[in-house]
């Protein structure tokens, strides 16, 4: 299994915690198991993320831009801040106890890694999959760079809204619809159209409507004037148009527009780029040119007005596409760049989940799958940055008048290399010319960082060259991750798998669901709500989280923003909840298919558990004793009561939980079956019934109960050991051995399996169920009475048959210790003295817990009539709150819900507290 490579740009947050607690909590498990298990580390470079962050940091620092100090500077300067950031990373990942073969680290611009990627780049363009071809891209003119679709935020506006952009000192208008005119060529008749990007009319080439739109049939095939510029466009017809949509007849813009663009391919319309790499207005944009695109928007709509030609603006809900790197407004702008030809590569990938090749957890991800690969879209692959690795594909110039000069979209003057010198060779060989009469200038871009993360599952082991590794690893078995890259890696490293090494690169594909904030909200930087895990796991104050969020690249009002929002959820800080605690909680609330609302300040209810494990485990090896020497095998000697087989029934049971969850990859399950059983079974009933045995005379009964509590210590431990690491394997160490022959760290030692734990009683343990709820019950009653623990009552259990009362009768004693009582009756027929409050636990049995000489029953009575009174008061009032006009509609259903389930928990407290006081006026 290899890590999904996290990004080299800076530090991990709870995203990346998941992940790798899912991760290590399963290579864990396996090694556990016996099973060879690697689990590679590696880093992304990150092209863009790096870059911005560098570029920030040299404007910071010297007030320059990379193009100040040129490329080969700029890229030393990237390669010094990751030799200076990336092991913080790393050194996360130890903190959250990552068990990863660190021998094996690899970053994406490794040696081994770089050959690898120029590899597949030049054998998939050998092979025809990697060709160029002029397109419409994501286009951020912050950047100045093409981005991919993962790097682009959809932003969902309701109708007019004003954004902030990048660039500009006033926000800029969207969420509008604008409708305008274009005149009929030699008529007196005039086309409307709409846009919600009016300055990309300055590029329009075509008006197009439906064929079957009978309001336009009379101007199919004429022309309108372009108002601005010296242009004539055709009407054209198209089925693509929506004719109840605005007034049915669409502005076409192929330069600037993913939908116009295929309109433009279909009816071979001019793509006119009038938008460039720095967004200004080219001068394909006549009395516009220069003007900054938005600026651009407010003087064309104004010119439209002045001409006449305007006709009105509405409100409109659209999709804003924002670069999530710059902010800015994305532009889909025409552009020369490499592609991957991903048909065929796809259909294989899709075909092999189809015939169950490749397996996807949760299987509701397929449809997404196949949705993505059934109608996918070539992969443009060119990145206009620096930092990365440059395109090994090279521009041919020759030096011979007998050809003509080549054109930057001919893949035919396009030649990839290994090295320039294999280039050369193979372009005098395609023209049939010397090595000397050709030039050769190398592709200013680099390559998409999916590019390099699409081959991470065997260029690790040293692809192309046949390894050993290689040979051993490849393919792996699981691909881990979280659902939201499902396309952008998990779907490329299957293509390139298959497409590069003839396999699948893993056998099955399991998809995390997403980490948001306690609101539901996504994780951002601006709201404040991105946590490192190292500081749940220290902790830190209110002050330091501000430390932090100066220390980066935000805005001053982004950072006043998230200020506010950690003030709102960390009003004291973050509390130290300890590595354990939080891959604990993290693996808690990983149900399948549900993203996953974490409240930090939760984690810290994990951290107590982990404290009760602590005290539990001191306790237990007090009880053991400093001599007490385990048998060689976890075997029974005859001795055991009821309760010692209950525990070991209940640690079979979730033993077995614990690996039909691990298998189904269902981590609340494990989680919920290990938490149960130390907390419900162990600490709370176990071990306190353990109390009096370890005090009492009876050895051979305390001995052969040392031995269960020694089994459940130990199979309890390697139980937890794979989500709580460091506490089990404290622990652990603190446990005598059964052997010297055992492994020195619970780490490496067998994972509780059925054949180990046989002690299963289903029969057993329904009869403590039923015993426990009687111990509830008594414990109830004590609470209703307000009986102190000094206050050991005597009990009466009244059931309803003999067989009933031998079966209680054996858990006499458990019932005493767990509800410190005097003493603990059974009876059938007989009657429970006066003086009692009775309480009803089942139709086999009724609890009689003696009162009398207990209590003062005129305090008594006093004080549980003026609980009463409060009661009533409270419920008066919150029921008159719910009596106002209008109630149902002025009040959310939030609130309706609450104040139901608040009425009905009044209501029960104020019959509980009433059958008491009937009590105690008997007594009286």
């Amino acid at each position: 299994m290899c890590i999904p490579p996290p990004n080299v740009t800076g530090t991990l947050h709870l995203g990346h915690a998941l992940t790798n607690a899912v991760e290590d909590t399963l290579v864990r498990w396996h090694r556990m198991r016996g099973e060879t298990s690697l689990w590679n580390p590696g880093c992304d470079h990150a092209g863009i993320a790096t870059q911005v962050v560098v570029e920030k940091k040299l404007w910071k620092e010297q007030k320059q831009t990379r193009h100040d100090i040129g490329r080969e500077k700029f890229i030393q300067m990237a390669w010094q801040w990751k030799e200076e950031k990336g092991d913080t990373i790393y050194n996360q990942l130890k903190t959250l106890g990552s068990s990863l073969d660190w021998d094996r680290a690899c970053f994406t611009m490794d040696p081994k890694l770089s050959k690898a990627v120029t590899e597949a780049f030049v054998r998939l363009h050998e092979d025809g999959a990697i060709y160029r071809s002029n397109r419409l891209v994501n286009w951020s003119c912050t950047l100045k760079s093409a981005i991919s679709d993962i790097e682009v935020d959809k932003k969902e506006l309701p109708g007019r809204t004003l954004l902030p952009v990048p660039g500009y000192t006033e926000k800029v208008e969207f969420g509008v619809l604008v409708s305008f005119a274009y005149q009929i060529e030699g008529e007196d008749e005039e086309i409307v159209v709409a846009t919600t990007r009016i300055e990309t009319m300055l590029g329009d080439t075509a008006i197009a409507v439906h064929p079957s739109d009978e309001r336009y049939k009379h101007l199919h095939g004429k022309m309108a004037a372009h108002p601005f510029c010296d242009r004539w466009i055709p009407i054209v017809t198209d089925e693509f148009v929506d004719m109840a949509f605005g007034t049915g007849a669409v502005k076409i813009t192929p330069a600037h527009d993913h939908n116009d663009y295929d309109v433009g391919k279909r009816h071979n319309l001019p793509f006119i780029t009038i938008i460039d790499d720095l967004g200004n207005i080219t001068a394909e944009g006549g009395p516009f040119k220069s003007m900054k695109r938005f600026d651009a928007r407010k003087a064309v709509l104004q010119a439209l007005m002045e001409k006449g030609l305007y006709r009105d603006t509405k409100d409109n809900p659209m999709v804003v596409p924002i670069c999530s790197r710059s902010k800015d407004v994305i532009e889909p702008l025409l552009k020369a760049q490499w592609y991957v030809d991903c048909g065929d590569m796809a259909s294989q990938a899709a075909e092999a989940v189809r015939q169950k090749e490749l397996k996807i957890v949760p299987d509701m991800h397929e449809k997404t799958w196949f949705n993505w690969l059934d109608n996918i879209r070539d992969w443009c692959i060119s990145r206009q940055l620096w930092w990365g690795h440059r395109i090994p594909c090279y521009f041919i110039t020759i030096a011979d008048g007998s050809f003509p000069a080549g054109d930057d979209i001919d893949n035919k003057y396009w030649v990839s290399g290994r090295t320039e010198t294999e280039a050369l060779e193979k372009a005098a060989a395609r023209f049939a010319v010397s090595p000397s009469a050709i030039t050769l200038r190398q592709d200013e871009d680099v390559l998409d960082t999916w590019f390099s993360s699409a081959l991470f599952p065997f260029s690790i082991f040293g692809w192309p060259d046949q390894t050993q590794e290689l040979s051993a690893f490849y393919p792996g078995t699981l691909l881990e991750t979280g659902h939201d890259i499902i396309f952008f890696w998990v779907a490329r490293m299957v293509m390139f798998g298959l497409k590069l090494m003839g396999k699948l690169p893993f056998k099955e594909v399991y998809l995390h669901a997403m980490v948001r904030d306690a609101h539901g909200r996504k994780m951002s930087k601006s709201l404040g709500n991105v946590i490192d895990p190292v500081d749940v796991i220290h902790g830190i104050t209110l002050e330091g989280l501000y430390q932090q969020l100066e220390m980066g690249n935000l805005d001053p009002r982004e950072i006043q923003r998230a200020k506010a929002g950690q003030k709102a959820d960390y009003p004291t800080g973050i509390p130290e909840c300890g590595t354990d605690a939080l891959r604990f909680a993290l693996l808690a609330y990983t149900a399948q298919g549900r993203d996953i609302n974490l409240d930090v300040n939760r984690v810290q209810g994990y951290r107590f558990f982990c404290n009760k494990l602590w005290n539990a485990n001191k306790f237990a090896l007090m009880g053991l004793g400093n001599d007490f020497k385990p048998e060689s095998t976890a075997q029974l000697s005859g001795a055991e009561r009821p309760m010692d087989l209950w525990i070991l029934s209940r640690l079979a049971a979730a033993a077995d939980s614990c690996n039909d969850g691990f298998a189904a990859y269902d981590f609340p399950a494990v989680t919920t079956a290990i938490y149960n059983f130390w907390l419900y079974d162990l600490c709370d009933v176990y071990l306190e019934y353990l109390k009096p045995v370890f005090r009492g005379d009876d050895q051979q009964r305390a001995a052969a109960s040392r031995s269960v509590l020694y089994t459940c210590l130990d199979v309890a431990l390697r139980l937890i050991s794979p989500f709580m690491p460091f506490i089990s394997e404290e622990l652990y160490q603190r446990l005598p051995r059964r052997s010297t022959n055992c492994p020195p760290s619970i780490c490496v030692t067998a994972y509780p399996e059925a054949t180990e734990c046989v002690w299963r009683d289903k029969a057993l343990e329904e009869k403590v169920t039923f015993v426990l709820s009687i111990v509830g019950t008594i414990r109830s009653l004590c609470s209703d009475y307000f009986l102190t623990s000094k206050q050991a009552a005597d009990v009466y259990l009244k059931c309803s048959d003999a067989s009933t009362q031998d079966a209680v009768r054996v858990f006499a004693d458990l019932v005493m210790t767990l509800t410190n009582s005097h003493t603990v009756t059974t009876m059938v027929s007989e009657q429970p003295p006066e003086g009692c409050a009775i309480s009803t636990v089942s139709d086999l049995c009724v609890v009689h817990l003696l009162l009398k000489g207990l209590i003062d029953p005129v305090k008594e009575e006093a004080k549980l009539q003026s609980k009463k009174t409060k009661l009533d008061v409270q419920r008066q009032q919150l029921h008159t709150s719910t009596q106002v006009a209008n109630y149902e509609l002025k009040v959310p259903e939030q609130v309706r819900s609450s104040n139901t389930e608040k009425l009905q928990q009044l209501d029960n407290e104020i019959v509980k507290l009433g059958e008491a006081l009937e009590t105690i006026a008997k007594m009286l």
